[in-house]
């Protein structure tokens, strides 16, 4: 293998927004995140805070997310959503789009929503990744998208909330990567869950996934690099 366990763990935003989870399963989450030394946390927005804290110091980005996970929220309820989550140490921003507007082609509403979050976000020195939820478009939709982000400087595009019918597919990854400049990264979420999907997508150039199974595709990563050293 071409890679360290420790350029895998770089790509993983490890995911904590199930709704379901407890204030005692997102502490050991955060720790899970910082023992790995994952790129990110993307955690529940009510917990942004406390995260924020255990990982100041660490390389670890503390992330949430905006208009989450359908995107309908207006504009100005997602700029609320911003600043609360900038004001509790947030770092990295996913938003969804409007998937509505979207859908029925009202490409300035669109641009404008994103552009509200993104500006906000980049005027206080951090980024944003733009969801699509691509199960629910089609080609076209995407590299219109893709332009747009593009157009308004957007860090990450990311193919899904993970809370869709669908994921990341191999073939929308290559599209959104193929689309967008390269100053913007791609982002996988949904269906990243071992080493094999997670080596398959780095491969078309993703720089993120998002992951709920962090720790066996780590493990993975070390059990395949110590036999390859024993081979060796």
């Amino acid at each position: 293998m071409d890679h360290t366990c420790r350029d895998i763990a770089q790509m993983i935003d490890h995911s904590l927004l199930n709704p379901t989870l407890t204030v005692a399963a997102l502490e050991q989450g955060i720790r899970t995140a910082l023992t790995h030394e994952v790129a990110s946390v993307c955690i529940l927005p009510h917990y942004l805070r406390r995260c924020a804290e255990l990982l100041r110091g660490s390389t670890v980005k503390a992330s949430t997310t905006i208009g989450f996970p359908h995107g309908g929220h207006t504009t100005a309820v997602k700029l609320a959503e911003t600043e609360q989550a900038l004001a509790d140490g947030g770092e990295e921003l996913d938003m969804v789009v409007n998937i509505s507007r979207v859908l029925s082609g009202d490409w300035d509403y669109v641009r404008a929503d994103i552009r509200a979050v993104v500006a906000a976000t980049h005027a206080r020195g951090q980024k944003v990744k733009v969801i699509f939820e691509n199960c629910y478009l089609d080609n076209e939709q995407k590299i219109r998208l893709c332009e747009i982000c593009g157009e308004l400087r957007a860090d990450w595009v990311k193919t899904s909330t993970g809370y869709g019918p669908g994921g990341a597919t191999l073939d929308d990854l290559r599209l959104m990567r193929e689309h967008s400049p390269p100053r913007v990264q791609v982002k996988a979420a949904g269906g990243i869950r071992d080493l094999d999907a997670a080596l398959a997508v780095r491969a078309l150039g993703v720089s993120r996934f998002g992951c709920t199974r962090t720790v066996e595709i780590l493990q993975e990563c070390q059990r395949r690099l110590a036999a390859q050293s024993q081979v060796a």
